[in-house]
């Protein structure tokens, strides 16, 4: 049971860790209609984003892949509930 309870810090990191990356990802598209170089948001949003999910990631590994692992569920738990919630529409 302590192994259960000792995994959730890095669920709940892969969860906060998604809602940035995606949330980042979501802004920087609704962007595109009011910048002047779209291209350059989109390599900088890119870079600044990955940057930290990759920084975040090492982090909360701490040397041992079964935490990375879990954190990586997370980070795409929130991809799936995000690309159901903003994707789009079936008809």
């Amino acid at each position: 049971m302590s192994d259960f309870l000792s995994m959730m810090p890095p669920l709940g990191a892969g969860i906060g860790l998604g809602i940035f990356y995606f949330g980042g990802l979501w802004w920087t598209v609704r962007q595109f209609r009011t910048t002047r170089r779209p291209a350059l948001l989109s390599l900088l949003s890119f870079f600044g984003r990955l940057g930290v999910v990759l920084f975040g990631f090492f982090l909360v590994m701490d040397g041992q892949w079964q935490r990375l692992l879990v954190c990586l569920l997370g980070f795409l738990g929130v991809r799936v509930i995000l690309v159901r919630r903003w994707g789009p529409k079936k008809s």
